[in-house]
């Protein structure tokens, strides 16, 4: 972990410390920020991060910025509080893009530290005619120098420009049907995969927003199967998708394929955690033609706490270790390099970053428990330590096992057994058309 420093502003200097208008109750007895105030948003090269903080019982704007030798954050405050649900999104340039809902309106501005104020420049408005429309931010798209939103409506969903463009926000597609998710298949910010309801089943789509928002077809595990995208990586073509076409109409099982593969999607056992909501997060990049080797992190909510775990395909096991207090969950980012960075903040350490070393094979070679597998190997924060990758009291223990302070916690799970064999297609095919039905793979 490494230290991280809250960036001084003319504020500061004239004593209006702005980012010190949170007292002890903007924390709860562990440390972990109150009202809300954890969603995290990261751009996609990982250079800054954006969050609404909690100052006493109101919220502001908080831009991180990640990619220096020490992580620290600018508190972005305007004129008033911010409501519960507005949005922040970090832009490429260090901009932070708002999203308010104001008068029935959406309202989207870019904030920027400005001597002893916050800058804002009004970027326009979306307004949704039909009060049953609801409109969020996408996920940051690559290259960061845009950004998206999508409006769902009764029976379509458009898809908008909200920031880049050459006059404010920008009607880009409407897609037929109810969408959800948001996933960037490449690294220009061109394909966007949806997950639309038509007709009770929902499938993933791909919409073109270079071609008038052309959609087609990503994933149909099943005819009657619920197949959701939840992400991808655009450097190796790995998925993880939703689906219930395993146990149809029961259970949505976590699984993978690969984009063009002749290969059916799998579904692996050890994703499979009774009583617990397991979802993606992050996916390491730079792994080109090896989707396998690609590192996995994965965000797991049991009954009553919260942590995570890393898994690689080619690796039948999980590897599960305790969130950083204060983890901002859900929000993390993967190195090229097999570092998994999770952003975190505490009253201690208001803005704190916990780096994890997940070497191959840590998680599917039986190793887990080894000294510094997993083990965090920086952290960040201002004024004091934060997580520490110990075990704690109430962290999630399976089957009675914990590792050392600094370990894994080992994961006893039934031995693996090789996928069953499937025919390969004479030619390459889309995912969508991988053969299925008689024999869903599971790992």
């Amino acid at each position: 972990m490494t230290a991280c420093a809250i960036e001084p502003t003319a504020a500061d200097e004239d004593g209006d410390d702005r980012g010190d208008e949170c007292g002890d109750e903007c924390w709860d007895a562990s440390g972990v920020p109150r009202n809300g105030g954890t969603a995290c948003a990261i751009t996609a090269d990982g250079a800054y991060a954006a969050r609404l903080a909690p100052a006493g019982d109101c919220l502001f704007p908080e831009r991180w910025t990640l990619d220096g030798p020490e992580p620290y954050a600018v508190p972005l405050p305007g004129n008033q509080p911010e409501e519960p649900g507005t949005e922040v999104q970090p832009m490429s340039d260090g901009r932070v893009l708002i999203r308010r809902l104001v008068d029935g309106r959406h309202a989207f501005s870019l904030l920027y530290p400005t001597g002893p104020g916050t800058g804002e420049l009004p970027l326009g408005a979306v307004e949704c005619p039909d009060p049953d429309t609801r409109l969020r931010l996408l996920p940051p798209a690559p290259g960061g120098e845009k950004a998206y939103a999508l409006a769902v409506g009764r029976r379509s969903t458009a898809v908008w420009l909200v920031a880049g463009g050459a006059f404010g926000p920008e009607h880009l597609a409407m897609v037929p049907g109810r969408c959800s998710g948001g996933v960037w298949l490449d690294r220009a910010g061109r394909m966007l995969a949806l997950d639309r309801e038509v007709g009770g089943r929902t499938k993933a789509i791909v919409v073109d927003l270079e071609r008038d928002g052309e959609v087609s077809p990503l994933l149909q595990i099943a005819a009657d199967s619920d197949d959701r995208l939840l992400a991808a990586d655009p450097d190796s073509g790995l998925l993880l998708i939703s689906s219930d076409a395993p146990s149809p109409g029961r259970e949505q099982r976590l699984g993978w394929g690969v984009i063009g593969s002749t290969l059916p999607v799998r579904f692996p056992e050890c994703l499979r955690l009774p009583d617990c909501t397991v979802t993606p997060f992050a996916i390491q990049p730079g792994q080109v033609l090896m989707p396998e080797n690609c590192g996995v992190a994965l965000r797991i909510d049991g009954p009553a706490v919260t942590w995570f775990a890393v898994w690689r395909p080619a690796e039948r096991q999980l590897l599960q270790l305790p969130a950083p207090e204060g983890w901002l969950a859900g929000a993390g980012l993967w190195t090229e390099s097999g570092v998994l960075q999770l952003p975190y903040a505490t009253r201690e350490v208001p803005c704190g970053v916990a780096r994890f070393a997940v070497p191959r094979g840590a998680g599917g070679t039986g190793d887990a428990g080894s000294p510094g597998v997993g083990a965090p190997v920086a952290a960040g924060g201002s004024g004091a330590t934060g997580a520490t990758g110990e075990t704690r009291p109430g962290d999630p223990v399976r089957g009675g096992t914990v590792g050392a302070p600094g370990e894994a916690a080992p994961v006893p799970s039934p031995p693996s057994e090789p996928d069953p064999p499937v025919p390969v297609a004479p030619r390459p095919v889309p995912l969508r058309e991988a053969p299925l039905k008689g024999r869903v793979a599971v790992g």
